[in-house]
């Protein structure tokens, strides 16, 4: 009995031993395997680094080689720039920041004046400058050659300028022959016969058939600062161009006249605000008393229609014929702010996203059906459209203007 009692015992014990030397291999054998895994992966991450910059940067990209097939993963870098006010609210939207760093870019942008960008181009200044108009893209890259840098133009967002009205309005100005009706909501307005009615200090009770608006408050539109916003520029460069025998200036005497001519136009008007959201803000909330009519961005009627669901009861848009088309131009001054700006015009979610906020895209039918989902018909094909005069007689004019209105 003790004999056989010691023998179980003793099998026993080898069991045991035999299955804590398993245990303790499978353990050993894990922790190599988890150690090998994290050598090579770091080693991957490194070698991508050391491909894509210098060793410990971060790629601008999606990592590069191996690194990229393992992971999956994009390494995110920051760019950093000044942008308009006009694409302030769609670089703050969530989704623009993820799907931004989904392609590899953290982005910080500072809100200036477009016509202040120029002015802050330095060799260690900003990586990009998102400004509102060719015209003042035009300066950037022209302050940027003066100083030997290096820069790429793209614009992958435009609005028309257009009229912010209400249908009393449209009305009165179709009676004296100043409006067509394009579609329900949808108008066309004649920019010479307007101008001309402006100058000739025409008062909405003189009209023919003022029924709906017979008041004594001249007619006017209404701008922002034109020493001050892009929007009211782009609103001179169509009067100019309506008293220069509708042909844009080109050339300094033809500019000073013109916009000596126009002057009462933005004088007349009383206080501007500063910038073009102030000058929406007060025909949108006040109404037709305070703003018959409003020179704005179409993106700016297109988005408040997206978010609100529809336009206000009363509410119009009038295309002027001709108009502008106002371009957001990308002015890039390195690769990797270059690749931002390809980023913000090829890729598909954040050209869409662009037009939750009211701006066209390359896909105009994109546009019109978000439009339409919400009640609004727009102009599909914006084709009475003009350029800008250059940079140099633009800045002429305003200055002209700028100088009278102090008078």
């Amino acid at each position: 009995m003790a004999y056989g009692f010691g023998r179980f015992q003793i099998t026993r014990v080898l069991r045991d031993t035999s299955r804590m030397n398993k245990i303790s291999k499978t353990l050993v054998t894990l922790v190599l395997l988890v150690a090998f895994g994290a050598a090579a992966y770091f080693s991957v991450f490194k070698t991508a680094r050391l491909e894509n910059g210098t060793p410990g940067d971060a790629s601008t990209g999606p990592l590069s080689g191996l690194a990229g097939k393992l992971t999956g993963a994009v390494a995110v870098q920051e760019v950093s720039g000044l942008i308009a006010l006009d694409v302030e609210p769609y670089f703050q939207d969530i989704r623009v920041q993820k799907r931004l760093a989904e392609l590899g870019f953290r982005v910080k942008a500072t809100r200036v004046g477009s016509r202040d960008m120029a002015a802050r181009v330095a060799k260690e200044g900003p990586e990009f400058f998102y400004a509102s108009g060719v015209v003042a893209g035009n300066q950037i890259a022209d302050a940027a050659k003066k100083a030997n840098i290096a820069t790429t133009l793209v614009s992958p967002v435009y609005t028309p300028m257009v009229i912010a009205s209400w249908a009393p309005i449209a009305k009165i100005l179709a009676s004296n022959g100043m409006a067509q009706q394009a579609s329900a909501g949808v108008w066309s307005v004649d920019l010479p016969k307007l101008t001309q009615t402006m100058l000739d200090k025409k008062r909405w009770k003189d009209l023919k058939d003022p029924q709906g608006y017979d008041v004594g408050k001249s007619v006017l539109v209404s701008t922002t600062d034109v020493r001050k916003s892009n929007s009211a520029a782009m609103y001179l460069a169509l009067t100019a161009y309506a008293v220069n025998g509708n042909e844009m200036v080109t050339d300094r005497e033809a500019a000073l006249k013109a916009a000596n001519t126009v002057l009462g136009l933005f004088k007349r008007q009383g206080y501007q605000e500063n910038y073009v959201n102030g000058n929406f803000d007060d025909y949108a909330a006040i109404g037709i008393g305070k703003t018959p009519m409003a020179f704005i961005y179409e993106n700016q009627i297109v988005s408040y229609a997206l978010a609100k669901k529809g336009l206000g009861d009363g509410m119009v848009l009038l295309y002027p014929q001709p108009t502008l088309f106002n371009k957001v131009v990308f002015v890039a001054t390195n690769a990797r702010a270059k690749q931002l700006g390809d980023a913000l015009a090829t890729d598909t979610a954040l050209q869409r996203l662009a037009v939750e906020f009211g701006f066209r895209i390359a896909d105009t039918g994109f546009f019109v059906q978000a439009a339409k989902g919400v009640g609004l018909t727009v102009d599909e094909r914006v084709t009475q459209v003009i350029d800008p005069p250059s940079f140099e007689l633009m800045a002429q004019m305003i200055e002209t203007i700028t100088q009278g209105m102090a008078q």
